[in-house]
């Protein structure tokens, strides 16, 4: 499931880069959303995807010159 969302997330991503931002059809005009909405949501669901491959558990941060 989170990877279907990701993979849409990617492909409206493709679509804005490639042009696709908004179009009109029969003098209505369809704007996609915003790229930094959807990168936000691509980052998002790319973390949560990773914490899920690793056991549902968090990542530990190590602090380099910290004991």
């Amino acid at each position: 499931m989170l990877q279907a969302r990701l993979d849409s997330v990617n492909e409206a991503i493709a679509n804005i880069e490639g042009g696709a931002q908004s179009y009109t059809l029969n003098g209505r005009t369809l704007t996609r959303g915003s790229l930094n909405a959807l990168y936000a949501e691509r980052d998002r669901l790319e973390m949560r995807i990773a914490i899920a491959a690793n056991g549902g558990r968090g990542f530990k941060a190590k602090y380099r010159g910290r004991s």
